[in-house]
C-alpha cells in the first residue's frame, strides 16, 4: 500500500539546526529536501535518504533547481548569522536574510506550500532583558543601534514583516519562533563576538570542568537564564508542522536553569571523580544578562511540553562529543580545538 509523506524543503540544511532538523523530520516520516550553500555535503544527507541541493538564496534564479510539485512545508533557517562573522560586513545580512528570504517566500508562494517556519532573533527583545518577569512572545520588536547584532536585527525584522505580508495577502501559514541559544553539541567550540573568534562560554567551562580546573561563579549565582535542549526545539518544529491553525509568533524557551544549576551541571557531569574541579563563588564579578521568555502561547497552542532539563542536555552533549554524529557534515571537534593545549 503507497504511503504519502508530506515533503518539506529545509533551507540552510548545512547549518547545526538545520541539519538536526532535516535527520529528525525525516526519521519523523517526513519527506526532506535539504538546501544549502555549501557546494558539497560531503555525502552526509544521502546517508539518511535525503537529497541535497546547493542553492544562493540571494539568487531567484538558483530556485530553478528545486522540486515544485507536493511542497507542504518550508522551513527557512539559511542566513548570516552575526556568530559566523569575522570582522563586520552588512551585505551578507542584507542579500541572504532580507534578499534571501523574499526569494525563499517567492519559492513558497509558487510551489503552493501550506506554511513557512522562520527563526527570530531574541536581539528583537532586547530592551527587555535584565528582569525575572517572562518576556512575552507579541513584545514590540526594536533594534538594538550600537552593536554588532544590529545590521542582523533590522534584517531579521524585516524579514518577519516580508512573512507577515506574505501571510495576509497569499494565506501562507507562518510559524515565527524567536529562539533563545538553542543548546547542542557542535564540533567547533567557537564563536564570534564583535567579530573576534572567541570560545563559546558553556564550552570554556565544560573544558575547564574535563580537565577538573577550578571554575568561578560570577555575580549572582541564582539569576536566570533561558535555555532550550535542541530535543525539546524538534518537537516544537513537530508541532508546529502538524498545527492546523494560521500560526504567529512564538517564543522558544524551557523556563531557564539558574548560573548555580548550569555549573554544577556541567561539573557532575563532565568533571572526572578522581579530580572533581572547584567551584568558588565570586559575587563580586559581573553578574550576567537575565531573561526569561513567556512560553504560554506555545505551549497552549501548539501542545509544546518542556521535556529535557539542563543535565539531560549535558548527558546528551556529551554523548554526542564522543560519537561526533555529524562529523561528515560539520567536521571532527579534533579539527577545530586540541584540549590538550587548553591551559587557561
Amino acid at each position: 500500500m503507497f504511503i504519502y509523506m508530506e515533503r518539506i524543503i529545509i533551507f540552510g540544511a548545512t547549518g547545526n539546526l538545520g541539519s538536526r532538523l532535516s535527520v529528525f523530520l525525516k526519521k519523523s516520516g517526513y519527506e526532506v529536501v535539504a538546501v544549502g550553500h555549501r557546494q558539497s555535503d560531503n555525502g552526509f544527507f544521502a546517508e539518511y535518504g535525503i537529497p541535497y541541493f546547493s542553492v544562493d538564496i540571494s539568487n531567484p534564479e538558483e530556485f530553478n533547481k528545486l522540486p515544485k510539485d507536493n511542497i507542504y512545508a518550508v522551513l527557512h533557517f539559511a542566513g548570516m548569522l552575526p556568530a559566523a562573522m569575522e570582522g563586520f560586513d552588512a551585505n551578507p545580512y542584507i542579500s541572504s536574510i532580507i534578499q534571501g528570504t523574499l526569494n525563499v517566500l517567492e519559492y513558497t508562494r509558487k510551489v503552493g506550500a501550506d506554511r513557512i517556519i522562520f527563526p527570530q532573533t531574541l536581539f528583537d527583545i532586547h530592551h527587555l532583558f535584565g528582569s525575572s518577569t517572562p518576556i512575552l512572545p507579541d513584545a514590540p520588536r526594536e533594534v538594538p543601534f550600537d552593536t554588532d547584532h544590529s545590521i542582523y536585527v533590522i534584517a531579521k525584522n524585516a524579514a518577519c514583516d516580508l512573512i507577515e505580508h506574505y501571510h495576509a495577502n497569499f494565506g501562507i501559514k507562518r510559524f515565527i519562533f524567536r529562539l533563545s541559544r538553542v543548546y547542542m553539541y557542535s564540533p567547533n567550540p567557537y564563536t564570534y563576538t564583535n567579530g573576534k573568534k572567541v570560545l563559546i562560554s558553556d564550552r570554556y567551562l565544560i573544558y575547564r570542568a574535563i580537565l577538573g580546573k577550578d571554575i568561578e561563579i560570577w555575580g549572582d549565582a541564582d539569576r536566570v537564564l533561558e535555555t532550550i535542549c535542541i530535543y525539546d526545539f524538534q518537537q516544537i518544529i513537530l508541532c508546529a508542522l502538524k498545527a492546523s491553525h494560521d500560526g504567529g509568533f512564538y517564543n522558544i524557551g524551557s523556563g531557564g536553569s539558574t548560573l548555580r544549576e548550569r555549573i554544577n551541571g556541567i561539573v557532575e557531569i563532565f568533571s572526572p571523580e578522581e579530580n572533581k574541579s572547584k567551584i568558588t563563588y565570586c559575587p563580586e564579578k559581573p553578574n550576567s544578562t537575565q531573561f526569561l521568555l513567556d512560553i504560554e502561547k506555545t505551549k497552549k497552542e501548539l501542545g509544546y511540553e518542556p521535556r529535557y532539563t539542563w543535565k539531560d542536555y549535558l548527558r546528551k552533549f556529551k554523548e554526542e562529543m564522543d560519537s561526533q554524529p555529524f562529523g561528515k557534515l560539520h567536521g571532527l571537534e579534533t579539527d577545530y580545538f586540541d584540549i590538550t593545549e587548553f591551559n587557561n
